[in-house]
């Protein structure tokens, strides 16, 4: 279940990959070794913060760029070719000719090169997706936008610990795990940011480096809490394990 939910995830990041493509042109597009641009600086952006590939995003679709999209697509399970076109989208469920609209760049949080869509907002992709926004929303709506996408990721690596529940709601919903639940905080309605940092942390972006557990030191007084070894401070959440 685990690996099934993170690959449904994984797989719609290739959706971002392509956004950046102006809507009805992406038929005929394709990026690969040779291509330059803000597209092509676009992709190397969602590779770099998904992990993917390190260093800064040149707009130059190099080797090193044909690599991580290699690594991707293999990671998506889809054809391995270095190269992000047509194909790729049509492999995602796309329409038959590959075209990619402003609603569904909306809909990924993305901005078309072409200008279409002048502000990305962001939707809802699965019940899972949902819980998890509203998790961001309710426990760190004050925070930065890599604050909030640790706060999603911290409920990831408990899916994924042994030591937790082993699925999103299980996390969520577990006995004293976050206050927000037992304060009703976790039914209200998220905001286009939370919905954007719950999916880029569903598709593997974790700025904890793997922690478990967060806390703002100068609001609880829980000691327990206190005791876990600190890995980062983002915020003001200290993560730790």
């Amino acid at each position: 279940m685990k690996a099934l939910r993170r690959g449904c995830a994984l797989a719609l990041a290739v959706v971002a990959l392509l956004m950046s493509f102006a809507p009805g042109a992406l038929a005929a597009k394709v990026l690969e070794v040779g291509s330059s641009g803000s597209d092509v600086k676009a992709v190397q952006r969602k590779l770099i913060q998904w992990g993917y590939m390190s260093g800064t995003a040149d707009g130059r679709y190099g080797e090193k760029t044909r690599d991580a999209v290699r690594a991707f697509q293999r990671k998506n399970g889809l054809s391995a070719d270095g190269r992000v076109g047509p194909a790729t989208a049509a492999a995602n469920g796309l329409s038959a000719d590959g075209r990619v609209g402003p609603a569904t760049a909306a809909a990924m949080g993305v901005t078309l090169s072409g200008g279409s869509v002048a502000a990305a907002s962001a939707s809802i992709i699965s019940a899972d997706h949902r819980l998890l926004a509203k998790l961001v929303y309710a426990e760190a709506r004050g925070e930065s936008y890599k604050g909030q996408v640790a706060v999603a990721a911290v409920v990831l690596n408990r899916v994924s610990s042994a030591s937790f529940p082993n699925t999103i709601s299980g996390v969520v919903y577990q006995a004293g795990a976050f206050s927000c639940v037992a304060n009703g905080m976790i039914n209200n309605t998220p905001d286009s940011t939370a919905i954007r940092a719950a999916l880029d942390a569903l598709n593997g972006w974790d700025p904890t480096g793997g922690c478990l557990y967060y806390y703002n030191p100068n609001a609880t007084g829980d000691q327990w809490i206190r005791t876990r070894t600190v890995r980062t401070v983002i915020g003001n959440h200290s993560f730790a394990v």
